[in-house]
C-alpha cells in the first residue's frame, strides 16, 4: 500500500482529570466516557478503545478531559478514525509520561479500532497516520509491516462523493472473510504464504482459475493491487506522473470489478476526470462510498476541476466538494 498522510489534521487537546471527559468540535457536547462500557456504535466508543488499548502497554490513567476538533472528512474514506485514534493515544501517553515511538502508537490505535470497535480494518491507516513524513509518501508492506518513505512533491486532488460509509457495516468485514477463504482455497492450490498480498504475481492466473467466483475475485484484486503498489512506488522515485496516474486508473477498476466496492458516484468521478484530461484518478478508502483522488496536470487543473463538478452536478443534483493536499507529516505533539 502506498498512502500519503493528508495536510488537513485531527487536533486532541487533553489534561489531567479524576474522570473522563470529552467535548467534539463538531457539536460541543460534552460527553463522559467509562473504560468499561463501550458503545460501537458511537464516535467516542473509539476513544475508549483506545484507553483500552493502551492498558494492554501498562499504560493507564484514572481520568483525562479532552477536546477535540478535526478538519479530516469524516465518512469520505480518508482515515478520520485512524487520525482520532492515533491523536488520542499520543495525547494520553504523553498525560501518562511516557515516551511511545510511532510504532507502537500505530499499534494502539489499531487495536482501539480493530479488537475493540470490531472493525475488520488492517494496519495501514494507523501506520501512516503516526509515521508519515512532510513530502513522503509510504510504502507500507502489509504482509512484513516494513514502512519505506518515498519522495512525493506531487499535489493530490481530493473529490468527496458525499456517499458516506460505515465501516463496522458488513460489507468490509464481508470483504475481509472473503479474502481469507480465498487465502484457504489457495492453499489448497500449493500455495504456502501466508497472506494474499504475497503470492507472486506469477501465479494469479494459475490461481484464478482454480479458485471460484467471489473469492477467485477477491484474490485477484490483492495480488493485483500489491503488484501495482510496487509499480506506484517505482514510478513515484522516477518522478513518472503518467504512469503512477495509470496505476491509479487501473486500481480503481480493479476496485470496481474484482473487489466490488466501488459506487456509481466514485465510478463517475473517477470515469469523468479521466475523459476530461486528469493524469488518473481512483477511490481511496475501504470503499462503498467515501472520496476519490486524482492527479491533474498543474496547467489545467483549475479546468479539470470545475468540468468534473459539473458533470457531477448534472448527475446528482449537487456539487462534489473538491479541495487539494500534498504529503503531510504524522501525529506530533504541541504543547
Amino acid at each position: 500500500m502506498l498512502p500519503v498522510a493528508l495536510e488537513r489534521r485531527t487536533v486532541v487537546a487533553a489534561g489531567h482529570a479524576e474522570r473522563w471527559r470529552v467535548v467534539s468540535a463538531l457539536d460541543g457536547v460534552v460527553a463522559e466516557i467509562a473504560p468499561d462500557q463501550l458503545d460501537r456504535g458511537a464516535w467516542t466508543g473509539y476513544l475508549v478503545g483506545v484507553i483500552r488499548a493502551l492498558g494492554r502497554f501498562d499504560i493507564t490513567l484514572k481520568g483525562a478531559e479532552m477536546a477535540i476538533a478535526s478538519s479530516v472528512p469524516t465518512g469520505a474514506g480518508l482515515s478520520s478514525s485512524a487520525a482520532l485514534t492515533v491523536s488520542v493515544a499520543r495525547a494520553l501517553t504523553s498525560l501518562a509520561g511516557r515516551k511511545v515511538p510511532p510504532e507502537v502508537l500505530a499499534d494502539v490505535a489499531y487495536r482501539a479500532e480493530h479488537d475493540e470497535v470490531g472493525v475488520a480494518c488492517g494496519r495501514m491507516d494507523q501506520t501512516v497516520s503516526a509515521l508519515a513524513r512532510p513530502g513522503h509518501a509510504v510504502l507500507f508492506e502489509t504482509g512484513s509491516g516494513a514502512v519505506t518513505h518515498l519522495p512525493f512533491a506531487g499535489k493530490i486532488w481530493v473529490f468527496e462523493t458525499g456517499v458516506s460509509h460505515r465501516l463496522t457495516g458488513g460489507q468490509l468485514n464481508q470483504r475481509r472473510q472473503e479474502c481469507e477463504v480465498a487465502l484457504r482455497l489457495c492453499g489448497e492450490q500449493g500455495v504456502t504464504q501466508t497472506h494474499l498480498c504475497d503470492i507472486p504475481i506469477e501465479d494469479l492466473p494459475r490461481l484464478t482459475r482454480a479458485v471460484p467466483v467471489p473469492w477467485g475475485l477477491r484474490l485477484r484484486h490483492v495480488v493485483s493491487e500489491t503488484h501495482r503498489t510496487h509499480q506506484a512506488a517505482d514510478a513515484i522515485l522516477a518522478r513518472d506522473m503518467v504512469g503512477l496516474g495509470r496505476l491509479l486508473v487501473e486500481g480503481h477498476e480493479s476496485l470496481r470489478h474484482d473487489y466490488q466496492s466501488s459506487c456509481a458516484e466514485a465510478d463517475l468521478l473517477v470515469a469523468s476526470a479521466v475523459r476530461l484530461g486528469a493524469l488518473g484518478a481512483r477511490l481511496t478508502g475501504a470503499g462503498w462510498g467515501g472520496a476519490v483522488l486524482a492527479l491533474l496536470p498543474p496547467e489545467r487543473e483549475a479546468r479539470i476541476v470545475a468540468e468534473v463538478q459539473e458533470v457531477f452536478r448534472q448527475a446528482y443534483g449537487r456539487m462534489p466538494p473538491v479541495w487539494s493536499t500534498r504529503a503531510g507529516g504524522g501525529v506530533r505533539s504541541e504543547k
